[in-house]
């Protein structure tokens, strides 16, 4: 009499060849949707501005205007492989890591 009674609380058994392969792909699905989703929201428009970041870098020459990610407005006076030597002041030269240049300034953000 007891044994009728938890068999009717538990689920219906499952046959073994109905719909075990839909409902775990119809699990899946959301998780490969939420990665689409960030991959074009997230990383894509991050990975393209670290591009152009560095395009920007290998662009640098003598004479451009930059800021650097400190803040600091120089012009440049030599680039090497990885440093750039800034003029920030009369007869002041720093040197920079080349990833420490944020932008360079163009004409119109002249002070």
């Amino acid at each position: 009499m007891f044994l009728d009674i938890a068999y009717a609380m538990g689920p219906a058994p499952q046959q073994a060849g109905q719909g075990g392969g839909l409902a775990s792909l119809t699990g899946f699905i959301p998780l490969v949707l939420i990665f689409v989703i960030f991959y074009f929201l997230l990383i894509r428009p991050q990975q393209k501005k670290a591009k152009e970041h560095r395009q920007m870098l290998e662009a640098i020459k003598k004479g451009d205007k930059v800021i650097t990610s400190g803040g600091i407005y120089g012009v440049v006076e030599a680039v090497g492989t990885n440093t750039v030597t800034l003029k920030i002041a009369e007869n002041v030269k720093v040197k920079f890591g080349k990833g420490n240049i944020a932008t360079i300034r163009t004409s119109a953000e002249e002070e």
